[in-house]
């Protein structure tokens, strides 16, 4: 790949700022939306947020446009990584370079003086078509390629945005020299989740191979943050996990699913009553409904949180299976001030 130039000035390293063990929130489809991470940031926020992973060949095409909401933010979710995912080097450059002059940041949020805090790169995500043509997780066994796209990265963001790594700990087995490859590319960051691509989320996440990179980031020398991801279900279990394996940081995805609050030290969910999480659902969907409107996002994609809000109360499953089924957020709220009323109606009999 041909040398380029970019006289862009150096930004701080948000990875190197934030005091240890700093808590992420993890990339993921049709979840992480700007919705979602104000949500979440209302109920206690991460650290760091990340976007859901967005494929730079797309950014790069006529379908430029419909891939913009995948970037769109608001100043309060901050700092905010852009996590991007493809094949192409020359794409992976021009997508850093507008991610860093804040091209981006205006096409999807029409933003001006806040922009997103780095980069990330998506070498672990294990989707079966995604791996067929070569991406992901794919690059474990194409390194050649995976160095390209890294240098590509980091000289389209030209020091701007610091630049980072996603990943799994290897294809079919564990296999440390994969690690040890991207320790030796020189990136601020890398996230290690704890299984490989042939293990999916059908085993427990590998702490003790998490630790044995960062290990390995030590013997290097290596100047670059070592995350843990898989399984954290709450605050105190990240804390522990950082202390044993001596992390940087830990990234929470699942457990969101199971605590809006995971972020918080002390988290009040398990004690949240019937009518606070109805409540709290409503206002996901307002949000959700003012964001994209009836033609943005398919309503179907709220039905992942539906379990998050409507559980553990009286009659949460028939009421799921309500909400489930409504064909746009004007039918998914009202059901929802209908449920909210008579929760009200009933905690004031009681």
């Amino acid at each position: 790949m041909a040398s380029r130039k970019n006289t862009k000035k150096t930004s701080i390293n948000i990875w190197s700022k934030l005091p240890k063990p700093y808590f992420i929130l993890a990339p993921m489809d049709d979840v992480t939306d700007t919705v979602f991470r104000r949500i979440v940031g209302e109920c206690a926020a991460p650290d760091i947020f990340f976007t859901e992973f967005v494929n730079v060949d797309g950014l790069q095409s006529p379908g430029r446009e419909r891939l913009l909401n995948r970037l769109q933010f608001t100043s309060v979710e901050q700092p905010l990584i852009a996590q991007v995912w493809g094949k192409d080097p020359e794409r992976y450059y021009q997508t850093a370079k507008e991610l860093a002059d804040g091209t981006f940041a205006e096409e999807s949020s029409g933003l001006m003086d806040v922009n997103y805090a780095g980069i990330d790169i998506n070498m672990g995500c294990p989707d079966k078509a995604v791996v067929k043509n070569g991406c992901c997780v794919a690059l474990v066994n194409d390194r050649p390629l995976a160095q390209e796209i890294i240098q590509a990265t980091k000289e389209g963001a030209a020091g701007r945005l610091p630049v980072s790594v996603k990943t799994r700990l290897g294809f079919n087995e564990v296999d440390y020299s994969w690690p040890e490859f991207l320790l030796g590319q020189d990136i601020a960051a890398l996230t290690m989740h704890g299984r490989t691509r042939k293990q999916m989320s059908k085993v427990p996440a590998d702490w003790s191979a998490i630790g044995k990179v960062r290990e390995l980031r030590d013997r290097l020398n290596a100047d670059t943050s070592i995350i843990g991801n898989g399984d954290v279900m709450s605050y105190q279990q990240g804390i522990e996990l950082a202390a044993k394996h001596q992390l940087d940081g830990i990234m929470i995805g699942r457990g969101i699913f199971h605590d809006p609050y995971v972020f918080a030290k002390n988290s009040p969910w398990r004690e949240t009553v019937a009518l606070k999480r109805l409540e709290l659902y409503r206002k996901h969907v307002q949000l959700f409904a003012e964001t994209w409107g009836e033609n943005g996002r398919n309503v179907r994609v709220l039905n992942k949180f539906c379990k998050v809000y409507i559980n553990d109360f009286g009659g949460a499953k028939n009421l799921r299976e309500q909400l489930m089924n409504a064909k746009n957020t004007t039918e998914l709220s009202r059901l929802l001030e209908e449920a909210i009323d008579y929760t009200a109606t009933q905690s004031k009999i009681a």
